[in-house]
C-alpha cells in the first residue's frame, strides 16, 4: 500500500475528510513522530508550498479530536504531535536538547499509574514524562 493511500485511510478511518493537506501533514508525522507543528509546516511546505501554517495547525487540531494523533506537552518546550495513540505510552524527554523518546508503559494495563487519590474521577489514561539526559548529550563534552 502507498503511503499516500496508507494516510488517506487513516484519514477517513478517523471520520475526517481526505485533502492534500491532511495527507502530507499525516505522512509527516509518520516520518517525524514527536515534531511540532512548526516543524511539521517545514515538512509539509517542501511537498506542497502552498499549504499555510494555519492548515497544518488546523489539520492536527482536527487529528487530536478525531483521535488519529496524540498531542504532548512536555513542559518548557513546544507542542508536539505523534501518530501513536491509544496505548498509554509514556514519553523520554532530553532536558538538554529536546530528544523525545517513547517508553512502553512497564506495567501493561491501561492506567499503568494509579492516583494515590481519585476524588471520584474514572481514571483513563495516566501520562508520564521522563526527564534526563540523552546519550549523545551526556557523550558531548560540556
Amino acid at each position: 500500500m502507498s503511503s499516500a493511500l496508507a494516510s488517506a485511510d487513516l484519514i477517513r478511518h478517523a471520520g475526517l475528510r481526505v485533502t492534500d493537506s491532511r495527507r502530507a501533514v499525516v505522512d509527516a508525522l509518520g516520518e517525524h513522530p514527536h515534531a511540532s507543528a512548526d516543524e511539521l509546516f517545514r515538512q509539509v511546505s517542501a511537498r506542497l508550498p502552498q499549504t499555510s501554517l494555519q492548515s497544518v495547525y488546523n489539520a492536527l487540531a482536527d487529528f487530536v479530536g478525531a483521535g488519529l494523533a496524540r498531542q504532548i506537552e512536555p513542559a518548557g518546550r513546544p507542542r508536539l504531535y505523534e501518530l501513536r495513540v491509544s496505548d498509554n505510552h509514556h514519553h523520554l524527554v532530553c532536558s538538554q536538547c529536546g530528544k523525545v523518546e517513547d517508553v512502553d508503559c512497564v506495567v501493561g494495563a491501561a492506567p499503568c499509574l494509579a492516583p494515590s487519590e481519585s476524588h471520584g474521577f474514572a481514571v483513563e489514561a495516566a501520562e508520564v514524562t521522563f526527564w534526563g539526559v540523552c546519550p549523545d548529550c551526556a557523550a558531548s563534552p560540556l
